[in-house]
């Protein structure tokens, strides 16, 4: 009795560590990145350079080492930058918004 028990425990065993395997070879997991530090906003948004002279449309990365808040001018409404007169793709220019004060956040 007892050398049934331990062949049908480890048959289970076997059988479970096959299923394992055999699901990770047709259904691997997804690949995460690994995080930077830096958040991009969602979407795309208006654009305002602190000294007031410059309201464009783009994409805000926030530092979240450093608070720094930084806008990358798309050009257009679009979440990459667009520029309909040349054939060659642009290149968006980071643009210094502000901070985000994180060590003020007290509890």
């Amino acid at each position: 009795m007892n050398s049934r028990y331990t062949q049908l425990i480890l048959t289970a065993i076997a059988v479970l560590l096959a299923i394992l395997v055999v699901r990770q070879y047709y259904a691997p997991s997804p690949v995460q990145a690994q995080n930077a530090g830096i958040y991009v906003e969602p979407g795309y948004t208006n654009l305002r350079s602190p000294d007031g002279l410059a309201l464009v449309q783009g994409k805000m990365v926030v530092n979240l080492n450093t608070g720094e808040i930084w806008g990358f001018p798309t050009l257009t409404g679009g979440p990459y930058p667009i520029d309909g007169g040349k054939t060659t793709p642009p290149v968006s220019k980071p643009m210094y918004l502000g901070q985000f004060d994180f060590s003020a956040m007290h509890r």
